[in-house]
């Protein structure tokens, strides 16, 4: 019988969608005989959109808003197939990715075209708003977002559910995220001083509560505020995928994203994928862009072969090498610590 691969990949931000890596790495994989399972996740941030719509079905819908730096934006968000959940992904409003490197400005950037886009949902009747708060430009406490979601009459009766691609609480925020923001460490100082103040000033105080510091405090604000929901985005999206009963059926996994290292394991999709299948006693092995591992990490152990692949042709080319062995990947971009 056919060996059966789950490929579980995220997107590679900014470059490559999950399901354009599930399908590259399948296309090689089927030369090979493979039985492969196309099963892409994300886990709060960037794709995941895209990918409760493949589970749940529905529409996606497009409405006007603020881009990080106060330009006009149109932006999509969903419908779901039940006609009553929404979600709306921050990146496509507020997202780094939206920005060039060279206009990046982590003091500056606002959340605000996020909070429109939650007005958007909720004027279509939305009775539950999914937020997938992971790859924001801004770090402003939704401060941003809060004040569009006032200015629009709040939120009615709907309700909000934060899907939190990490766990980082309120108070870290800056320092953790800020830097890749494109802030100096002085700017980051500020951010952090401003995250301060900014909690001290709000309903709930968000410091020291896991997952607040997501989207640059987005998450703490709206949870704070308007009483929303905190979850694990990556949880969130296995069950819409059905991840647990495919993992069953499976001899392998293969996890992917841009960049495989110590972040990946809080709280994002590679490491939840990765504790669940170690649970089983199924191999996992990954394909990434670039990879920074320390294989002492106890965290670490069930993680087999780690490939480097950038491009669909590489992931192909990936695919047709099946199966991998635990030996030090070839490619291009050589940048793994084991």
């Amino acid at each position: 019988m056919a060996e059966r691969v789950l490929l579980a990949p995220d997107a590679f931000k900014g470059t490559l969608s999950a399901a354009a890596v599930a399908r590259a790495l399948a296309a090689g994989m089927r030369e090979r005989g493979v039985l492969a399972d196309l099963c892409p996740v994300a886990d709060g941030g960037e794709g995941t959109m895209d990918v409760l719509l493949g589970a749940h079905g529905g529409r996606s819908l497009t409405a006007r808003c603020t881009d990080p730096l106060g330009g006009p934006r149109n932006a999509r968000w969903a419908l779901l197939g039940d006609g009553r959940t929404a979600v709306v992904e921050a990146a496509q409003a507020s997202g780094l990715a939206l920005l060039a490197p060279g206009k990046r400005d982590a003091e500056r950037a606002s959340s605000r075209g996020t909070g429109e886009l939650i007005l958007a949902a909720v004027a279509a009747g939305a009775e539950r708003v999914i937020v997938a708060v992971g790859g924001t430009a801004s770090t402003d406490g939704g401060a941003g977002a809060l004040a569009a979601i006032d200015a629009g009459g709040g939120l009615r009766r709907s309700t909000i559910l934060l899907a939190c691609d990490v766990l980082t609480p309120w108070e870290a925020a800056a320092q953790t995220f800020a830097p890749q923001k494109g802030a100096e460490p002085e700017a980051v100082e500020r951010l952090r001083l401003r995250l301060d103040g900014i909690a001290q000033g709000l309903a709930r105080d968000p410091r020291g509560v896991p997952m607040t510091g997501a989207g640059g405090g987005l998450a703490g604000g709206l949870w704070s505020r308007w009483g929303a929901e905190l979850c694990s985005g990556a949880a969130l999206v296995l069950e819409a995928v059905g991840f647990d009963d495919r993992l069953r059926s499976a001899g392998a996994v293969v996890i992917a994203e841009g960049r495989l290292d110590a972040q990946s394991l809080q709280g994002k999709a590679p490491g939840t994928i990765l504790a669940a299948a170690r649970q089983r006693g199924i191999p996992v092995h990954a394909a990434v862009a670039r990879a920074a591992v320390d294989r002492s990490d106890p965290a670490w152990r069930g993680l087999g072969a780690i490939r480097l692949a950038g491009s669909i042709e590489e992931l192909t080319r990936l695919g047709e090498q099946w199966p991998w062995t635990h030996e030090q990947p070839r490619g291009p971009r050589r940048s793994l610590r084991s």
